[in-house]
């Protein structure tokens, strides 16, 4: 087991429905680290944009973004995740994907489709809660929307991490920012959004506001707003095991069944 989780944050403007050229640019990105890292996490959609045009530019489990998340994990020796778009099944997923080193993979559909958006009419919603389990962390991965809607987040699992992907518009970056922090303290564990930058094909702007916070909530990163930037944190588990031993909050908590 580590204690410690050294975390590569990577806040980037998208190419519209251009997977290649994603891809490219991520790359170079991750070549481009200071250092080696346990884990990196791109945004939600990062091979396309938050688009709508799926039949257009979905890929499959055996299509060449995954191959190329396994080909980088394998190399760089660090898990990878980021959602893309799926088809399986003649259904189509905002599927985040999290890549071991030694090419294993685990999946979450995103379960809240962005209704404001037309992402219900397009995409399938995913069901299942996942809880991944990497270097003796157990850490949930959640996508944009998901954010707004804390007991989907709840911390029944005692994960040690929750984190964000996103294409989280600047129009509600305020949203985005309040509740990043809160997701942290409420659940009393690490909380860590991926935001994008730039413009949309729509038009839609998009100011990144990437952050990681701790289990008190405070802010842990330096990645600026508003332009492309990488980062990288160190989360370590004293401190996850200091303040829930001497708060005791996760103790009070409600329990529930999801419907």
């Amino acid at each position: 087991m580590n204690t410690k989780l050294k975390v590569a944050l990577i806040q980037s403007d998208l190419v519209w429905e251009n997977p290649e050229q994603n891809r490219h640019n991520f790359g170079t990105k991750i070549s481009e680290l200071s250092e080696s890292v346990d884990l990196i996490i791109l945004p939600e959609m990062f091979t396309t944009g938050f688009t709508m045009n799926a039949s257009q530019v979905a890929e499959t489990m055996a299509g060449e973004t995954i191959s190329w998340m396994k080909k980088l994990s394998e190399e760089n020796n660090t898990a990878i995740t980021g959602s893309l778009i799926i088809k399986e099944n003649n259904n189509y997923f905002n599927r985040l994907v999290f890549v071991y080193p030694n090419g294993n993979l685990i999946t979450y559909d995103k379960r809240h489709t962005f209704t404001l958006a037309g992402e219900h009419k397009v995409f399938t919603a995913g069901q299942e809660h996942v809880i991944i389990e990497y270097k003796g962390w157990k850490i949930k991965p959640l996508v944009c929307y998901d954010l707004r809607f804390p007991v989907w987040a709840r911390n029944v699992e005692d994960y040690d991490l929750i984190f964000f992907v996103a294409n989280w518009p600047k129009i509600r970056v305020n949203a985005w920012d309040a509740l990043l922090k809160a997701r942290a303290i409420e659940n009393m564990s690490y909380c860590i959004g991926i935001n994008r930058v730039g413009f949309d094909a729509n038009n839609h702007e998009y100011s990144g506001h990437s952050a990681a916070y701790d289990v008190l909530g405070k802010r842990i990163d330096s990645i600026p707003n508003d332009k492309e930037a990488t980062d990288i944190v160190t989360l370590n588990k004293t401190h996850i095991e200091t303040y829930r031993n001497k708060l005791g909050f996760l103790k009070d908590r409600d329990t529930f069944t999801l419907k």
